[in-house]
């Protein structure tokens, strides 16, 4: 009896060891995935991903991360598997229930999307609310509610006022709302933390054409011109013919 006692206990030992190995493996796959994720190799962070959840078929992190790769080259059923996954797994995870929230307001499910965002924002143990609470203000957008959508923009800025994606936002209505003024100083914000792009290029330029400074416009319709020549921005100054 004694003997079977050890033998029994070897064969525990052994299989929680080969667990334990199972997921630490996992781990290096899913943290080797989301660094090629960040340079924007998919291919290898898709290879990557998908062998972390070979090895731990209920990370709930590595769902999310294929999730979002899924996303990012527009395999949008694949996507929405992956996210559905992660919350089966885990219905609270913040990561899971911020991007599957953005997810779905972008594609059409903005209630549901809304709801799952809103819990994002007031889980206790969520550090980072201020990334729920833009993606929520984007998702009143897209239900045409400005107020409830500027409402959570300050909110964000309130807890982290150099949040990058929340000032551009309140950029924007402070520009389409007249606010001339408003909208420069959430540029100048917003630039003390980010790069210039085409779209804040853009909106540069407007800002000061609408404050009557037209040596500034001028500027940044060069600077648009010459380092985004082929955006969405740059097209709308100079049209295809």
């Amino acid at each position: 009896m004694k003997q079977l006692s050890v033998l029994l206990l070897s064969v525990l030992l052994i299989a929680c060891a080969s667990s334990a190995s199972k997921k630490e493996s996992a781990d290096v796959y899913l943290q080797l995935g989301i660094r090629y994720l960040n340079m924007n190799k998919l291919e290898l962070a898709k290879t990557n991903l998908e062998q972390a959840l070979k090895k731990d078929s209920g990370n709930v992190k590595a769902h999310s991360a294929l999730a979002f790769l899924y996303e990012k080259i527009n395999r949008i059923d694949d996507a929405e598997d992956h996210y559905e996954s992660a919350l089966d797994l885990d219905p609270n995870d913040l990561g899971a229930l911020n991007n599957f929230g953005r997810f779905l307001c972008d594609h059409g499910q903005q209630e549901r999307g809304l709801a799952m965002l809103t819990q994002a924002i007031s889980a206790p143990m969520n550090d980072k609310p201020w990334m729920a609470m833009t993606n929520a203000g984007r998702c009143q957008l897209e239900l045409k509610n400005r107020q409830g959508a500027e409402e959570n923009f300050r909110q964000a800025l309130q807890i982290d006022p150099a949040y990058p994606p929340a000032l551009l936002e309140m950029l924007k209505i402070s520009y389409e709302k007249h606010e001339y003024w408003a909208a420069k100083g959430y540029l100048e914000r917003y630039l003390s933390v980010e790069q210039h792009s085409s779209e804040t290029l853009w909106y540069a330029m407007q800002i000061e054409r609408a404050l009557g400074n037209e040596k500034m416009a001028a500027k940044y319709r060069t600077g648009l011109l010459e380092k985004f020549p082929l955006s969405n921005e740059a097209k709308k100054i100079n049209p295809a013919p």
